[in-house]
């Protein structure tokens, strides 16, 4: 068996325990509150950032006005419980007009 093949094999099998883990000492380790509310507020943060780096930023700079307006309709359409569908197509919708206006 090559390297490549063992590594692939080895970071699998490491994977599969980390996620083990968890449910296994669900019942024995407890968190305290503060740990816990700083983890939830930091998914938050985490997901954020991605989302302003997603919708603001390609290729190392500025993407245009076009694609933050997608996603601003998605977020509205989302918020608005509209079904998934709708909010994909009128983030696009929205995203080419923009682009067919020549707001890049």
């Amino acid at each position: 068996m090559n390297g490549t093949v063992a590594l692939i094999l080895a970071l699998a099998v490491g994977t599969y325990a980390f996620r083990l883990v968890g449910p296994l000492l669900h019942g024995w380790v407890q968190l305290p509150a503060r740990v816990r509310e700083l983890s939830s507020a930091g998914a938050v943060v985490l997901l954020t950032a991605l989302l302003a780096t997603g919708a603001l930023t390609e290729g190392g700079g500025f993407a245009g006005w076009a694609r933050p307006g997608g996603v601003l309709v998605a977020g509205v359409l989302a918020w608005r419980r509209a079904p998934f569908v709708v909010v994909v197509l009128g983030a696009a919708v929205t995203a080419a007009g923009l682009r067919a206006a020549g707001v890049a």
